[in-house]
């Protein structure tokens, strides 16, 4: 779940977002909502429900996207507090990697409240790995309707078994690429949830998804399309396709998207 392993470390819809989706044989719906005429914020996690690096590879990330989210971290220790008041303000609110789902809930729970109603009334959260596992029910944010999340290497199925980190292979939008993976989440979507599956695990296994919850909508993923070449050295890893972070954009806007 995104522990790293040493101590380092409504929106405009436009051609730069339609080229990702387009490129990945995405289609991006153009409905998307304007805050104030401003790049829209998102606001990040970072604190002890998150692991060192990682709060700051997801900004990183979402200030990236054709979007081009500002972003200011929130919780406990910084300027800004997980609340009604600060989420009032931002489009997106992003739950990075971190270490176990239990430990983190119990830093979290009283957050719920807010982070469910904040998304129930059109704003979007993004999920990555101990994130993701987060935006489920048992215990989390329960925003994931329909959609059962589990730890991927415990499946029967799983092609990793392991929690170390590693790279795994999924398939994108039907195009078969390599992910930077940490004992992430398995979704399994009913048929009949209203959800996007983005990436299969090699196995055929939800890796990516997309749904609805309320008004808003929620993007989750088990392995970590933000993690950059630090992350890879630091574990002594190779990416065959090279740091790319297409794949964590496209989640970024196919899940903020309105229409």
């Amino acid at each position: 779940m995104s522990q790293r392993p040493v101590n380092r470390r409504r929106l405009l819809f436009g051609a730069g977002a339609a080229g990702v989706l387009a490129a990945l044989g995405g289609v991006a719906g153009a409905g998307y909502a304007v805050l104030s005429g401003d790049r829209p914020l998102a606001l990040v996690y970072r604190g002890p429900a998150s692991c060192a690096g990682c709060s700051e590879a997801v900004a990183a990330l979402l200030r990236g996207t054709p979007t081009r989210f500002r972003t200011e971290f929130c919780g406990p220790g910084e300027a800004l507090q997980v609340s009604a008041a600060t989420l009032a303000g931002a489009a997106v609110y992003a739950q990075p990697g971190g270490g176990d789902v239990r430990q983190a809930w119990r830093r979290l729970r009283t957050t719920a409240d807010d982070v469910r109603a904040f998304v129930h009334n059109g704003g979007s959260y993004l999920g990555f790995c101990l994130g993701a596992y987060l935006a489920g029910a048992d215990p989390g944010f329960g925003l994931l309707i329909g959609v059962g999340v589990e730890g991927y290497i415990y499946s029967a199925e799983a092609a990793v078994h392991e929690p170390d980190d590693t790279v795994v292979e999924v398939d994108w939008r039907g195009r078969r690429r390599h992910m930077y993976f940490q004992d992430g989440a398995l979704f399994r979507p009913r048929t009949s949830a209203d959800a996007t599956v983005l990436a299969t695990y090699g196995t055929g296994g939800a890796a990516a998804v997309v749904t609805g919850y309320g008004a808003g909508r929620v993007g989750v993923v088990g392995p970590h399309p933000e993690a950059d070449q630090t992350w890879y050295a630091d574990s002594r890893l190779t990416n065959p396709d090279g740091i790319r972070f297409d794949l964590g954009h496209d989640l970024i806007e196919s899940t903020v998207q309105r229409g």
